[in-house]
């Protein structure tokens, strides 16, 4: 929530696999798009809303879940105490996230407990989907946390790391020791690409549109 090789972009000029077979996991695919912070996921997935595929944000839905869901919430209040919720009874994030930030087994413990809520979610919202070829769950740590176990492909957006922390600074105007704080929790370019089906490069240098309708067309085909 809260690179096999280096990921070298000027290899990765396929962005699918010649070899890649497509078998459905049910009636309507389920992929995962991930990618490092920064790497700008949530614009790939702006491009295939414009194509009319339902985007699931695993992040917006985590920060719903942590409001509304009962169960969660008790959850959240055992593990990090009273304060999690204010006197208005909203989550406080600036408590959570001090908690979290020097607490590395408070994090997996926090993560332990909002992924399986959110994978219950992401079910149920994958489930009421209809007439449409695929559905597309934008999540960060989708390797890190085993979702991608759940999905029939996964996209990942790669970008350098340079390239990221730039972007997190102008986004997030935090340092750059902070940011490298934050991506040490993530996986590397070389682990996802391990395990990713499809590779989208946004560096600012590659077009994305193509590579995005690329990416489409094979998930559009039947078998």
């Amino acid at each position: 929530m809260y690179e096999s090789q280096r990921a070298d972009t000027s290899v990765l000029e396929n962005i699918v696999p010649e070899s890649i077979t497509l078998q459905r996991m049910s009636n309507i695919w389920q992929i995962g798009i991930t990618g490092g912070m920064g790497a700008g996921k949530s614009l790939v997935c702006k491009i295939f809303s414009v194509l009319d595929i339902p985007i699931y944000s695993a992040d917006d839905r985590a920060k719903y879940l942590m409001q509304h869901d009962p169960e969660l919430r008790e959850k959240l209040t055992l593990l990090l105490g009273t304060r999690t919720y204010d006197k208005d009874d909203r989550l406080d994030r600036v408590f959570v996230a001090k908690k979290l930030f020097a607490d590395e087994f408070l994090l997996q413990s926090l993560n332990a407990i909002v992924h399986p809520a959110v994978h219950r979610d992401a079910a149920h919202w994958h489930a009421a989907q209809s007439d449409v070829p695929y559905t597309l769950k934008e999540a960060a740590l989708t390797f890190e946390s085993g979702g991608y176990l759940h999905h029939d492909f996964v996209i990942n957006v790669a970008c350098p790391k340079n390239v990221r922390i730039e972007r997190i600074k102008l986004r997030d105007h935090l340092s750059t020791v902070e940011i490298e704080k934050r991506l040490a929790r993530q996986w590397t370019e070389e682990q996802r690409a391990t395990l990713a089906d499809f590779t989208i490069i946004n560096d600012g240098k590659q077009l994305l549109v193509p590579q995005v309708m690329e990416v489409h067309q094979i998930l559009n085909t039947r078998t």
